[in-house]
């Protein structure tokens, strides 16, 4: 099979991976506004380290290795495995802000589906009946899929998409100027290729959520006294 993504295939997957995607992911800052009021992120130097051990220590290794296995599961209709992998995006987000953010976006991608047509509806039926809720790596596992992409295409486009959201974030709240944010962004995406092999790699029992900082700072953020991003 090639590894080159046909136009259709490429086409949806930029469609999925765009800060346009009407899931509201660029209205989150994942924490880094926190950590830019605490001083540990102020300039290019620190964001490109906080974001690219976020990455590395965050959606690499939870987020990207369901989003590995939901494609199979999807395409044989096994519901059982489908709703475990959901429950475990739900249970291993560290603190209510970042499992709202997860169950938003994962509610938005189930309406935008709807709006391509019911071609699919009994997967999507089963998707939006997920407790409590849709989360965003199985609605974009079932996205791919119905995009015919291959597992490597779909965790590179996910991962991309988080890294450009992550960069606009930085941007407004360290402030950053756009050609710092593509000299960040550039860094992120030469890390990209090592993580997804990485994630592809991983059985269940490596799948994990361990990010106390962002952890914490995730729930200072969601008291912040002034905040430009969604909490």
């Amino acid at each position: 099979m090639s590894t080159v993504p046909d136009a259709t295939t490429l086409l949806q997957l930029i469609w999925l991976a765009s800060p346009a995607l009407p899931v509201g992911g660029f209205s989150y800052s994942e924490a880094l506004e926190a950590a830019v009021d605490d001083g540990l992120v102020r300039d290019e130097a620190s964001a490109a380290a906080w974001l690219s051990s976020q990455m590395a220590l965050g959606p690499a290794r939870a987020d990207l290795p369901v989003l590995a296995s939901a494609p199979e599961a999807w395409a044989r209709g096994d519901l059982a495995s489908i709703t475990a992998l959901n429950e475990f995006v739900v249970l291993t987000r560290e603190t209510r802000e970042l499992r709202l953010q997860t169950e938003q976006m994962g509610r938005s991608l189930v309406e935008w589906l709807r709006n391509q047509g019911d071609a699919d509806a009994g997967r999507l039926a089963h998707l939006a009946a997920l407790a409590p809720s849709p989360t965003w790596p199985v609605a974009f596992a079932l996205a791919t899929a119905r995009a015919n992409a291959t597992a490597a295409q779909a965790l590179h486009a996910s991962l991309f998409g988080w890294a450009e959201n992550m960069v606009q974030a930085a941007l407004k709240a360290v402030p950053l100027g756009q050609l710092a944010g593509q000299r960040i962004l550039q860094a992120l995406v030469a890390r990209m290729p090592p993580l997804v092999e990485q994630a592809l790699a991983m059985g269940d029992d490596d799948m994990q959520s361990f990010s106390p900082m962002l952890g914490i700072a995730s729930a200072r953020h969601e008291t912040q006294y002034s905040r430009l991003f969604r909490s």
